[in-house]
């Protein structure tokens, strides 16, 4: 049994203090910045705390009212769940196709890559919103074009109908992340499966669905839980774009909690807005682990 020495026990204190030294940034940073408003943001939402006076606490009150008196909260969880299940899923297909036809030898191969990823570099910017509504407003690019083919002008952003499956689009057009990281996978499938699958005389599409298919699901789970979490999150489309009309048609979650927030200064009721948006991500997320057992293939288990 090795003995410590004082000196050896004050080299070991010296490394960890060095250590710690490094981290301090980051660790101030993530308990002023995210964990103190994380938690305190829990217990703002028992208050009636706004901008203008000190918070008092007022029990469930904010939730009550959530629930069962205000409309625009069952308006806003009904547009952002339809939003949810059609940006997505689309997202992820499309992610997919694209990264498919990236994966092809061509020439400038590389070159078309970058192109294709750059308005994921945007993110959800403010100007990308608004590039968005100049390309889909009455007078804007779209209408433009479709009225040389004798179509009529449509106000995409002004008809309940049309309008969320519109800014939708600007969720699947940033699809570069996704891309790339179906991309990577594709390139990690071995070879040898796909000329095995030749010599057994499987089609390209049966090869998709029992080769390329199983091999990504585990990117497949990676990228369904993160464009989940961001499209539940999502605001700036629905601030820029439509301000969350044509009756209320775009009036997504993130939108609510900006509105009450900012504009009626109800800071308490916004915390418990914004608490009730992690508990509903946290269960979808939760019932996507728990169901990736039946469906996502990984190398070392040998099952699905």
């Amino acid at each position: 049994m090795a003995i410590q020495t004082p000196g050896s026990k004050l080299r070991k204190f010296s490394h960890n203090y060095i250590g710690l030294l490094y981290i301090a940034p980051w660790l101030i940073g993530f308990l002023t910045l995210q964990l103190y408003p994380f938690l305190s943001s829990f217990y703002y939402s028992f208050t009636n705390l706004n901008l203008f006076k000190a918070p008092h606490f007022i029990g469930l009150q904010n939730y009550i009212q959530m629930f069962t008196a205000n409309e625009d909260f069952w308006q806003s969880f009904k547009v952002t769940f339809i939003y949810v299940l059609a940006a997505v899923p689309a997202k992820i297909i499309f992610s997919l196709i694209v990264a498919m036809i990236m994966n092809q030898k061509l020439r400038g191969i590389n070159f078309f890559r970058t192109i294709y990823y750059l308005p994921s570099i945007l993110g959800g910017s403010v100007a990308l919103a608004i590039l968005w509504k100049l390309l889909f407003m009455q007078q804007g690019v779209v209408n433009h074009y479709l009225g040389y083919l004798g179509i009529p002008a449509y106000n995409w952003l002004g008809d309940p109908g049309m309008a969320l499956s519109t800014i939708s689009l600007l969720q699947l057009w940033q699809f570069g992340s996704a891309m790339v990281l179906f991309l990577a996978g594709l390139k990690q499938i071995p070879a040898e499966l796909y000329e095995a699958g030749k010599v057994d005389g499987a089609s390209r599409l049966k090869m998709f669905f029992y080769i390329t298919l199983p091999q990504l699901t585990p990117i497949i789970l990676f990228n369904l839980v993160m464009q989940m979490v961001n499209a539940f999150q999502e605001f700036t489309a629905a601030f820029v774009i439509t301000n969350g009309g044509p009756m209320k048609a775009t009036y997504l979650y993130g939108y609510m909690i900006w509105q009450y927030g900012f504009s009626f200064m109800k800071m308490g009721y916004t915390s418990a807005l914004s608490w009730v948006l992690f508990i509903i991500v946290m269960i979808f997320t939760v019932v996507i682990f728990k169901s990736s057992s039946l469906w996502v293939h990984y190398e070392d288990a040998g099952d699905f």
